[in-house]
């Protein structure tokens, strides 16, 4: 049987190019048939539409306390991108490896791969686990069936490292997001009988400076223990792109944007949410007083829960251990850690790479950093054969027989919106 080396690895993996809004069924079909070839268990969780799947996997004991390796299979588009390279082969040059997702975050799935067929000939007393996720890139949400179905059918984890890019430096907090596609439903008439009709330009302009107040009221607060490490420390709001209107003499019949909301741990995105809704429902209710069929229409596109520092957390004290990095060290882009987090999960984030390099044209990972990641992983292996048997227990939800059975769940807020 054929060990593949985690280069090799990569070089499949960037060979298919699994743009978040395509299917990533041949992705997973070949990690699944490669890790199945090496007796390693895995099972999928199906999207609702059947064109993708997350893949998870379990090696060793069915004991609870391992540690779960999360990473996503998506990566971003290419179009209108100055590449020099082929995105979807691996490049190595100056001590690189360029392709789109080598840093972002095929290069972390590489090595996770390789890591449970070494971890499969290994005197394992805790389990390694793999969590594949599809749709990370537009959301952050679709992982939760995923997460649900592994609480499910596998022994929880003590420990989940998520291997977004951070130069291999332990990150233990990122904040939440919040987002809503903004539909502001006017009424049209001549401009010059402005006080007749209801621009929804011009009403959604009102919504966006309430947004704007909301920054500037958040920015002078002091910010919390949780909050404070991060720039900014405050909760912000944002509006990227608008679109509307007809003609400059027409009162604008409909306008559309995007709001979106990064919380910062020790606030509920919730509560935001709930914010921006009753603002919303107080402008409809002024516009409908000049005309009743206007209206402001929110859709939620994404809910990311923040990741929240932890005190004497499994997973940061494991992966300072292995790395040395003693320093705290947290994002204001999102992840799935919280998703993991909120579901009783200790998570932290560490990965190669450097999240400036995720997204962009002629991406790429630091061979140095994807050798990091390789004895970081070397470590988490050796970490499990360690630890005694003795001190953890059965799993009763994880039998000893078949794996998992493959599952489909309904994933919410489709059509979603990357919240980085």
């Amino acid at each position: 049987m054929t060990v593949l080396s985690a280069r090799a690895i990569l070089d499949k993996l960037v060979s298919f190019p699994s743009v978040s809004r395509d299917t990533n069924l041949p992705l997973v079909d070949w990690v699944q048939g490669y890790l199945t070839r090496h007796g390693i268990d895995c099972a999928r969780v199906m999207s609702p539409c059947g064109t993708k799947a997350h893949l998870y996997a379990h090696v060793g004991p069915k004991v609870t306390g391992g540690t779960v390796l999360s990473g996503h299979s998506d990566v971003v588009p290419v179009d209108g991108q100055a590449w020099t390279t082929d995105p979807w082969t691996v490049v190595e040059k100056n001590g690189r490896l360029y392709g789109r997702g080598t840093c972002d975050m095929k290069g972390f799935d590489a090595l996770a791969i390789a890591a449970l067929v070494k971890a499969k000939s290994a005197p394992l007393q805790r389990p390694l686990q793999l969590a594949l996720s599809y749709d990370e890139e537009v959301g952050c949400m679709a992982v939760v069936d995923l997460v649900e179905a592994m609480l499910g059918s596998l022994p929880k984890a003590a420990a989940v490292i998520v291997g977004e890019p951070s130069m291999m430096k332990v990150v233990s907090g990122h904040k939440g997001g919040v987002g809503f596609q903004v539909h502001v439903r006017g009424h049209e008439v001549h401009s010059s009988m402005l006080p007749y009709g209801v621009s929804a330009i011009m009403e959604g302009a009102r919504f966006i400076n309430w947004a704007n107040d909301r920054n500037a009221e958040n920015a002078v607060h002091t910010p919390g223990p949780l909050a404070a490490d991060f720039v900014p420390p405050w909760t912000t709001l944002h509006v990227g792109t608008i679109s509307g209107g007809t003609a400059h003499n027409i009162t604008a019949k409909d306008c559309n944007y995007v709001l979106e909301m990064r919380v910062v741990p020790g606030e509920d995105p919730e509560d935001w949410a709930a914010k921006v809704e009753a603002e919303a429902a107080r402008l409809s209710a002024r516009m409908q007083r000049i005309q009743p069929g206007t209206g402001i229409n929110l859709t939620r596109f994404f809910r990311v829960p923040p990741l929240t520092p932890e005190t004497d957390g499994a997973a940061e004290m494991l992966a300072r251990r292995l790395t040395g990095d003693n320093a705290a060290h947290v994002v204001s882009y999102g992840t799935e850690g919280g998703q993991f987090q909120v579901r009783g999960y200790s998570t932290v984030i560490c990965g190669p790479g450097d999240i400036a390099q995720a997204h962009q044209p002629d991406e790429y990972l630091e061979i140095a950093q994807f050798e990091a990641g390789q004895t970081f992983m070397d470590g988490i292996i050796a970490d499990l054969c360690a630890q005694s048997p003795a001190s953890v227990t059965t799993d009763k939800p994880a039998p000893d027989a078949a794996p998992p059975a493959e599952t489909s769940k309904s994933a919410p807020d489709a059509g979603r919106a990357r919240p980085e």
